[in-house]
């Protein structure tokens, strides 16, 4: 019997507030992959609730290295290795580290180079941690940017972001490194009332877009929903267009979802009850492009 797609998770863990491994490892499991989490940090909360006395952030590199050392005893391999928001620059070395004990000629590299939205990085990313990140992300068969840390990756200034298809293809092009990893470059969108993605497949040269309709609200963790179902698709074996085209859709239900339901903005988008969705194949739509 042939097993499941397994996929190295790099991820923290947000106690509340659907994000990271709250949201990785339900999307991909529902794909059909089994998904493997290496914590790189803990945090009660994720970073979109104000900062507090209480709050709890536990970088976890330590466990990091240990954790692929135990892997490693076992003789586990991987399919995918799909890594998000760090916990300290120190751990870009474990995952370069991680990429050359289990990284094969087939398997897939996604870097979500989770830094910061609205323009801002996060607030416990340092410049050296951004400055690491663009050299984890240029190993990458994949990459997932969105326009804040797709600006930060150029050292462009956020206020200079594209808004039209052409000024994308360039940034699309640009964040290719010549051809060498696919981009999907997300939170782009080509006229009102659509949201999507720009997507650069470096084994075709071709450039496309995956829109949705664009909700009236903006939840936090929709990067990693539309990343994790991105990457599920692509062990599928769907092409890059059709994946991201799938992500977007998918994404856009879940926050139709969630605005209808009433679920607070803060706690993410509620996308438990649709993951049936992401069990078959794609389903037929009507282009929004």
């Amino acid at each position: 019997m042939k097993r499941a797609p397994r996929i190295a998770a790099i991820q923290d863990l947000s106690g509340f507030g659907r994000c990271s491994t709250t949201v990785v490892l339900p999307v991909l499991s529902a794909m059909g992959g089994q998904c493997c989490p290496m914590l790189t940090a803990y945090l009660s909360a994720h970073t979109a609730f104000p900062p507090s006395p209480h709050s709890v952030f536990l970088d976890l590199s330590d466990q990091m290295s240990e954790t692929a050392a135990h892997w490693a005893e076992l003789g586990v391999t991987f399919d995918a290795i799909y890594s998000g928001f760090l916990g300290s620059a120190g751990q870009i070395a474990q995952i370069e580290a991680f990429y050359r004990q289990f990284r094969r000629a087939d398997t897939l590299v996604l870097v979500d180079p989770v830094m910061g939205d609205h323009g801002k990085p996060y607030r416990t990313y340092t410049p050296e941690l951004c400055r690491r990140m663009e050299e984890l992300a240029a190993q990458a068969d994949v990459i997932t940017p969105n326009l804040t840390e797709a600006s930060l990756l150029l050292g462009e200034d956020y206020t200079s972001c594209p808004g039209d298809e052409a000024g994308l293809r360039a940034w699309l092009e640009r964040l290719s490194l010549d051809g060498q990893r696919s981009v999907v470059l997300t939170g782009v969108g080509l006229h009102p009332g659509v949201t999507g993605a720009g997507c650069f497949d470096r084994e075709t040269g071709r450039i496309s877009f995956a829109m949705a309709r664009q909700e009236p609200a903006r939840f936090s963790g929709t990067g990693d929903l539309f990343a994790s179902v991105l990457l599920g698709s692509l062990l599928r074996g769907e092409g890059l267009a059709d994946a991201s085209q799938r992500a977007a859709d998918f994404v856009q239900h879940c926050v139709a979802y969630t605005l209808a339901v009433g679920t607070p903005l803060p706690e993410g988008v509620q996308f438990e009850p649709l993951l049936g969705e992401l069990m078959g194949p794609a389903p037929s739509r009507t282009d929004v492009r």
